[in-house]
């Protein structure tokens, strides 16, 4: 059961973050011509694996504790919240002159993958 939730989500997260990817790396390199601090696919990565621990982690709660679902889910958003300030901190302490932009290459991304990650576990806790 727990692997059915796992590759399901996989199935359309994985093409919902290429096309992020894709979408942003085309965006910044030939639209804005834009050197960021960190590499579009370093931000991507990031995203990407916080969001399926995150999920994986939520799928094992709900299976052992299903009344907690919601509480780890606010838990770990909390964690990944932090795991994003230390991740942006070599960013945010540098003398980089454009970190507005640098700022929302991040955060863009972090709010729709978390849409993303809150639809999947609104469907996850109302699952009966």
């Amino acid at each position: 059961m727990q692997n059915n939730k796992l590759s399901g989500f996989l199935k359309v997260f994985l093409p919902f973050s290429i096309l992020l990817f894709v979408t942003q790396y085309l965006l910044l390199n030939f639209i804005f011509e834009s050197e960021l601090f960190y590499p579009v696919w370093a931000v991507y990565l990031f995203h990407f694996f916080a969001t399926f621990i995150i999920y994986s982690i939520l799928i094992w709660v709900h299976h052992n504790f299903q009344d907690k679902t919601g509480f780890a889910f606010m838990g770990l958003s909390l964690l990944k919240m932090l795991a994003a300030i230390v991740f942006l901190l070599p960013l945010i302490l540098s003398e980089v002159s454009s970190v507005f932009l640098n700022i929302l290459a991040f955060f863009i991304p972090y709010f729709l993958f978390l849409i993303f990650e809150t639809l999947y576990v609104v469907k996850l806790i109302n699952l009966k």
